[in-house]
């Protein structure tokens, strides 16, 4: 079975009207770190993803979903 973690980090942050870089010098990580997050490229911390909920305003499931695969 293939699970993943998706987010929905670029559209929050646009809401936010936030950059990659203003983003990630607000949670402590660098901008690639940001890019590949958003690419699912990367399963952050479990305290930056607290840190981007609590930056962007809104609840950690808005940010992240867990998405169960088929066999």
């Amino acid at each position: 079975m293939t699970s993943r973690i998706r987010n929905n980090i670029r559209n929050l942050r646009a809401e936010a009207g936030l950059t990659q870089q203003e983003l990630a010098d607000l949670i402590g990580v660098t901008r690639q770190t940001v890019n590949a997050i958003e690419g699912d490229k990367y399963s952050p911390t479990l305290e930056a993803a607290f840190r981007i909920a609590e930056v962007l305003k809104v609840p950690l499931e808005s940010v992240f979903s867990f998405v169960k695969g088929k066999r």
